[in-house]
């Protein structure tokens, strides 16, 4: 039995921390990161980039490896796909060339790119699907079919993550899709009850002004009322609809009226009540108060629809001088945190974590089956 030399098992440690990126509880453009950092790593290269087509002709996601920021603003915007960029997404076969200037398939770069010879592109495939490509560029003596291997198999963690991301944006979609149907359910009944109540309050009324006109006066006030609450139930419809005014309103106010909302539909014999508290929140950046809007309508959603909870509260306070902590508390039924992870349907927990990231903030969810469940964010307000 061979023993693994030097070389084979610093591969071995590199391929497994990026191939661990991919289950560990990191953003998108971090997994793929650290692909394209090992990527280049491992066959030698000078440059490295992962690329991710949008349907624009250009890339939602184009991560680089070994471009310095300065070249990186020198360059421009991220590139159009055409030349190689386009074959590797076109094509779903490896592309090795010895010179890449030399190929008739190229076809320009930026004047302050750096200039490109020997190249590899490793397609990054899901099933019949090309969803973006690893570009290797530079390495002495050129790529070789054992380079082109092991950037095969980065390519396919980098295709995992891809479709991790995918699945999960479809599902909040179809979430959301779901929620404006009840919303225009609870709509149509709510306000076409009051109005036919009220339909029928003014035919009265007309049907009484001559024989009891203070019978007749009782019903047009009953009419106002009605008429009053059907405004009120479409206002708060409206609210449900409309995307939140933060702007304008501010995260405290936009909160309260969120757990008001939910409270109204929901709350009852056989719901949650929804309760909202404050202590001395202050006034965070754009990023961090829609970053916190959003964790709390997703923690407030899964609660209402799955806790089986009696009461659910939202509060907001403050986390040192301009920081801000969100807590979504519900006294429901709990779940086993490890075992939804260890079962692979931890993409909500992932999700949270990349929002409370995206804003240098952090994120917990504590639970225990019969217990109850605390999603906590925590997120840093304007520097001092």
């Amino acid at each position: 039995m061979t023993t693994p030399g030097r070389d084979e098992l610093r591969t071995a440690r590199r391929l497994s921390a990026a191939v661990l990126a991919v289950s560990d509880q990191l953003t998108v453009p971090e997994v793929l990161q650290t692909i394209v950092d090992t990527a280049r790593e491992l066959v030698g290269a000078e440059y490295a980039a992962l690329g991710v087509p949008d349907d624009d002709g250009s890339f939602a996601e184009f991560v680089v490896a070994g471009v310095s920021d300065e070249v990186r603003a020198a360059i421009g915007p991220l590139p159009r796909q055409h030349g190689f960029l386009a074959v590797m997404l076109r094509e779903p076969t490896a592309q090795r060339v010895p010179d890449i200037r030399a190929d008739p398939r190229f076809a320009w770069w930026p004047a302050a790119h750096p200039v490109l010879e020997a190249f590899l592109g490793v397609p990054v495939v899901s099933g019949d699907e090309i969803l973006g490509a690893l570009y290797l560029a530079n390495k002495e003596g050129g790529f070789t079919s054992a380079d082109e291997e092991l950037v095969g198999v980065l390519a396919a963690h980098a295709a995992i993550a891809l479709t991790h991301a995918r699945l999960y944006a479809r599902n909040r979609e179809l979430t959301i899709a779901e929620e404006r149907a009840r919303i225009a359910h609870d709509l149509h009944d709510a306000v076409a009850q009051r109005l036919f109540g009220l339909r029928l309050t003014a035919q009265a009324a007309g049907l009484l002004i001559d024989r009891d006109p203070a019978a007749a006066r009782d019903h047009l006030a009953e009419v106002t009322t009605l008429a009053r609450e059907a405004a009120d139930e479409l206002h708060a419809a409206v609210l449900e609809l409309r995307p939140a005014r933060l702007a304008e309103d501010g995260l405290p106010s936009v909160l309260r009226k969120q757990a008001q909302i939910l409270d109204r539909a929901y709350g009852g014999a056989d719901g949650p009540r929804v309760r909202y508290r404050e202590h001395d929140p202050p006034v965070l950046p754009a990023a961090q108060q829609t970053v916190v809007l959003r964790v709390a309508q997703e923690a407030l959603h899964n609660a209402v629809r799955h806790a089986k909870a009696a009461t659910i509260e939202v509060s907001l306070s403050r986390a040192g001088d301009t920081g801000a902590v969100l807590e979504v508390t519900d006294d429901g039924a709990g779940f086993d945190v490890g075992a939804v992870v260890r079962a692979g349907r931890s993409l909500g927990l992932r999700s949270l974590r990349e929002r409370a990231h995206s804003v240098r903030g952090g994120a917990t969810v504590r639970s225990t089956p019969g217990a109850g469940t605390v999603v906590r964010l925590e997120v840093p307000g304007e520097p001092g």
